[in-house]
């Protein structure tokens, strides 16, 4: 039965990829109209979105020849090929016969459907490249290139258009959504591309987007990538001279809300949730000379709360697991928190590995790389063999004081009431007159339970020292000019070892000081201090 029930799947598959191969599909794509390239998108607007090379590459300089029919080649070389994004490098003043002749050699070895050189990401890239660098691929050409060119571009994009409500990844359907977007721009082909464009640009912010317009995956980084693309076509309407929809503008503004809530209001990346370090200065000049000015002063916003005076900050991630199919990125870090110093972290998450090494994602997004509570080494939310959440949690309260000399923040959530039938809730004041943090967690059981093991670490990033004490009470934590000490009034403290994923798909070792015991009490409460010396 298991066998038959595979056979039977792949069933639609194999017909998808003999259609998408067929003359039928090449034929159905191919309508193309005589249109001119009227709108010629400046490169520039593109450089939030692509690392520029200081030194600009001669197209002379290189051996050219059956650059499109080398088979060895890996996949990441290949797609930085085929995506033209190398392009953006090239000196302008690079020969353009070459570089046309190398666009006339690609559609000549791709101009039929291919599953690897039209893959989506990389067809909506190319053609955002193509007319994007207009003066080199496009200008000072014949008739029969240009109309060569306008058919290769306007056949990639019926191929978009036929593809992109197939696809469940929201990231590639906007890379793609804004391809379509550009070429209906360009060629003033409104009805075909531009409405269309804009119709899935609609319901990518429908869907993927809450009532305040933070992404429901809560994903930081996620919510940048959005940003990006929707200022970037914004930014292609009004270049074109063309009216700027209503519903661009609304998004952007509340994309720029949490934007400036979770960066620059803060300018250090916070590690929850998918994100990693990345430093977002670039864009932040990029967004200043397109005149783009964000504000956002709440204290509680995407769910997360965020408490900071200039030398100090305080980060909560206070939110409800998402609906299941946006958990992708969703690491279980419920009321796991940040501290920032200085601009320097000294107490953080683990980051996030988004790399290949499925055991390396699936540790991760488990709550024991998160500065949380742990009970019994199981995480707050139910993570599957393939690194998926299939069981979240939810808060089931939360509040917060901010005054000069008071902070509080208090929280609970229900991740392990199911396993375990009880409550985490956590609570952290912040003296800022005696720059002292006292935290309190409590495992409150519903019900009478046997006893078990908890775990509550803090992380810091590797730089950071850690030091015990010789009487065993107390850590020292080291950061930069400043010492700390980190004590637990009931219960043993230690420090651990880790793994750090705070730099895009790598690793590198770290510590954590752990609080461990076990919970007998119907209320269990573990108190902690952290001081500075």
């Amino acid at each position: 039965m298991i066998y038959i029930n595979r056979l039977f799947s792949n069933i639609p598959k194999k017909l998808k990829i003999l259609y998408l191969n067929s003359k039928i599909y090449d034929k159905k794509i191919s309508k193309t109209s005589s249109n001119e390239f009227l709108y010629k998108p400046s490169p520039h607007l593109l450089s939030s979105l692509i690392k520029y090379q200081k030194n600009k590459i001669n197209i002379d300089d290189f051996s050219l020849d059956e650059i499109w029919s080398k088979k060895n080649i890996n996949k990441k070389d290949f797609e930085n090929l085929n995506s033209f994004y190398w392009f953006f490098s090239l000196d302008l003043k690079s020969s353009k016969k070459i570089i046309k002749s190398i666009i006339l050699s690609w559609i000549e070895y791709n101009e039929k459907y291919n599953s690897k050189s039209w893959n989506f990401d990389l067809t909506a890239k190319r053609i955002i490249s193509w007319l994007s660098l207009y003066n080199l691929t496009f200008d000072d050409s014949d008739e029969v290139y240009k109309k060569k060119f306008s058919m290769m571009i306007q056949k990639q994009t019926n191929h978009l258009v036929s593809e992109i409500s197939k696809s469940d990844d929201v990231d590639r359907k906007l890379i793609g959504c804004a391809a379509i977007i550009l070429v209906g721009l360009s060629y003033k082909i409104e009805k075909n591309y531009l409405s269309y464009g804009l119709d899935i640009l609609k319901k990518i912010s429908k869907t993927s987007l809450d009532n305040a317009g933070f992404p429901k995956t809560r994903n930081v980084k996620q919510l940048i990538f959005y940003l990006k693309y929707f200022i970037l076509i914004r930014e292609w309407f009004r270049e074109a001279q063309t009216s700027i929809p209503e519903h661009i503008e609304e998004t952007i503004y509340y994309l720029g809300q949490g934007y400036a809530f979770m960066w620059q209001n803060i300018k250090i990346d916070l590690l929850f949730n998918g994100n990693t370090n990345s430093n977002n200065d670039e864009f932040d000049n990029y967004l200043q000379r397109l005149g783009y000015k964000f504000k956002n002063e709440n204290h509680d916003f995407g769910g997360y709360i965020v408490l900071k005076d200039k030398k100090t900050t305080l980060v909560m991630d206070v939110g409800s697991t998402p609906n299941l199919k946006y958990t992708q990125d969703y690491q279980s870090g419920a009321l796991s928190f940040e501290i920032i110093r200085n601009g320097q972290k000294l107490i953080s998450n683990c980051g996030y590995f988004n790399g290949k090494n499925n055991k390396l994602k699936k540790i991760s997004k488990s709550t024991a790389t998160q500065s949380t509570l742990i009970i019994d080494d199981y995480s707050s939310c139910k993570i599957d063999s393939s690194s998926n959440i299939n069981k979240g949690l939810r808060i089931l309260k939360k509040n917060t004081i901010f005054e000069k000399n008071y902070w509080k923040i208090n929280a609970a959530h229900d991740g392990y009431l199911n396993r375990y039938n009880a409550v985490h809730e956590r609570e952290i004041e912040f003296y800022p007159e005696q720059m002292t943090f006292v935290g309190m967690d409590k495992i409150i059981k519903k019900k009478e339970n046997h006893n078990y093991k908890f775990d509550i670490r803090f992380h810091v990033e590797p730089r950071v020292k850690l030091m015990k004490t010789q009487d065993n009470k107390s850590i020292l934590l080291e950061l930069d000019d400043e010492g700390w000490k980190f004590s637990c009034d009931n219960f043993d403290i230690n420090i651990d070892n880790g793994l750090y994923f705070g730099n895009k798909n790598s690793y590198m070792n770290n510590q954590n000081i752990f609080i461990t015991g076990i919970s007998g009490n119907q209320i269990e409460d573990i108190k902690w201090h952290l001081k500075k010396i």
